[in-house]
């Protein structure tokens, strides 16, 4: 497996950014573009990548709710996640991603309608449009599993990668976004194994943060720093490292280098007492 995360040092060229990368002792990335407006500069990139040994973990399409209410706001979402599939395949990444989208205002906002039959159809239906307009031949197309929106669970993307029914299609594996209950909070390593049993094949990159269950009504739960949580990173680790030695593991959402390095320093020490190579 690979470990990545942002980058705090300039990386507006493709020697920079392989140059933070390697200061960090990454070997796996963010796509480093966030558009595709020269391809010139895209093909820079992904060969700086190849001749040093970088994975390009994902291309995020995050922000576009390709499911909304409102016709417009989907049109341009499905538009918009068809862009980055584009870049992500020509710049080689392993996977574009974005939550499914949801039925409220909000693009990842939570909404009665998430879970409604005609909703599940409406995923399905912009999913295939996605890909089938951006038609990639190397990269996939990923949905990331969420709290309050398909898919929630191995099972229900399970189901949506038979019903979408897409070769290029691919999951992203983020456990903490599941962890939505006290149950799955304490068992946890049980549910990383259950979604490694039957997404593993499928996985193509992972988000590393951890989750805090705090002691006050009603639920609360909250992502924290790898390393200042529940989350089992020893399942964690070790169910991933079964998979092709390329899946990424990404860390996110955090504030500042020194958090980010403190996270890389945790993942870092659970791979090494796993005598897991990363």
């Amino acid at each position: 497996m690979r470990l990545g995360a942002p980058l705090f040092k300039p990386s507006d060229s493709p020697d920079n950014w392989i140059a933070a990368l390697k200061y960090h002792g990454y070997t796996a990335a963010y796509c480093p573009l966030k558009e595709m407006n020269d391809s010139n500069l895209v093909q820079a990139y992904a060969d700086a990548a190849k001749q040093n040994n970088i994975v390009i973990a994902e291309v995020g399409a995050f922000g576009n709710n390709p499911i909304s209410p409102d016709d417009e706001i989907r049109k341009q979402g499905i538009e918009n996640c068809q862009n980055k599939l584009a870049l992500a395949d020509a710049i080689g990444a392993r996977c574009c991603v974005n939550t499914s989208g949801s039925r409220a205002k909000g693009w990842a906002s939570p909404h009665p309608d998430n879970y409604a039959p005609d909703t599940f159809d409406l995923i399905v239906e912009s999913v295939r449009n996605i890909i089938d307009g951006a038609n990639p031949t190397r990269s996939y197309f990923a949905l990331e599993m969420m709290p309050y929106m398909l898919p929630d669970s191995p099972e229900s993307n399970l189901e949506l990668l038979k019903a979408i029914d897409r070769e290029q299609f691919a999951v992203h594996f983020d456990p903490v976004n599941i962890v939505n209950s006290p149950q799955r909070y304490y068992d946890n390593g049980a549910l990383i194994r259950k979604c490694f049993e039957i997404l593993g094949p499928y996985i193509k990159s992972c988000h590393a943060k951890d989750i805090l269950l705090h002691d006050k009504l009603t639920t609360h739960l909250d992502e924290v720093r790898p390393g200042t949580g529940n989350l089992d990173y020893n399942i964690f680790l070790t169910e991933l490292n079964k998979l092709d030695v390329d899946t990424s593991l990404m860390v996110e959402h955090l504030k500042g280098e020194d958090e980010y390095a403190k996270a890389a320093e945790h993942i870092r020490s659970v791979a090494k007492e796993n005598a897991i190579s990363l």
